[in-house]
């Protein structure tokens, strides 16, 4: 069985992450948080990678979590258990510390971590076939990744409780006017591009870049408090009643297409 993870260190410095469960539409399981996580770890200690490219594949850049995987990775009725200990949330912590500059190349659906990632992400790209969409609130579930934070300082408050709380899809258009992406190019041009831009900033002198960087994202200290604060309600409501009975029926909705 082919990788689901596809890490590739290509010339200029770029690691280039691709997710590559086409069959899931690239939603993610645990064990493709952790080669996720690990790539980012290595890249912000290597001295050959100055940038990152998450990337998926044509016409899909991930479903969010795989929430049969999700769930048993993420049960647990101790403490200790749970979200606060699965690899979703330790990806998610290490995606927000990450020092190397991040880039990512949306083709396709990009829906819960397909989204709140991209908040993080220094500069993003998308093909006119990319929708945004963050359905926390639909699972009984909250935001993650920080994005509780993030998104009402990238599109203001009205606008990101609209997006959170509605769940209301946005189009590539759309999210690049409202900032979310920089561009939206042909889907044939757009991981070329990520890639060229990422290899821009890898050639960057490393000190400025990073100092810029830290200047540019502002207080981490927020982000991280943010982040940690939604871990904590994000692992309340996963065990709540309304967030077992909402993910269940989307499980049972879902199962014949998933199913393999």
């Amino acid at each position: 069985m082919a990788d689901t993870v596809a890490i590739d260190d290509l010339q200029g410095g770029v690691r280039l992450i691709t997710l590559n469960r086409p069959e899931k539409k690239n939603a993610l399981t645990g064990a493709m948080y952790d080669a996720m996580r690990e790539a980012l770890a290595e890249a912000d200690v290597s001295d050959q990678v100055g940038a990152v490219v998450f990337a998926g594949q044509p016409g899909m850049f991930s479903a969010g979590n795989d929430l049969a995987d999700f769930m048993e990775q993420s049960s647990g009725d101790k403490a200790g258990d749970g979200f606060t200990a699965s690899p979703a949330l330790a990806f998610i912590r290490q995606l927000a510390r990450t020092r190397t500059p991040m880039v990512a190349a949306v083709d396709g659906i990009a829906v819960g971590i397909g989204a709140t990632l991209c908040l993080h992400c220094d500069l993003v790209y998308a093909s006119p076939a990319a929708r945004l969409r963050m359905p926390f609130v639909e699972l009984g579930l909250v935001p993650e990744a920080a994005s509780s934070y993030l998104l009402p300082l990238r599109v203001g408050r009205l606008r990101a409780t609209e997006l959170l709380l509605l769940s209301r899809p946005l189009d590539a258009d759309e999210a690049q006017a409202l900032g979310l992406v920089n561009a939206v190019l042909p889907a044939d041009m757009l991981v070329e591009q990520a890639i060229a831009q990422a290899t821009r900033l890898a050639a960057l002198p490393r000190g400025a870049l990073a100092a810029s960087r830290a200047l540019i994202r502002g207080d981490q200290a927020q982000v991280e408090a943010a982040l940690e604060a939604e871990a904590k309600a994000f692992d309340a409501q996963l065990r709540s009643p309304e967030s077992q009975e909402r993910l269940a029926a989307f499980l049972s909705r879902s199962k014949p297409a998933s199913s393999a």
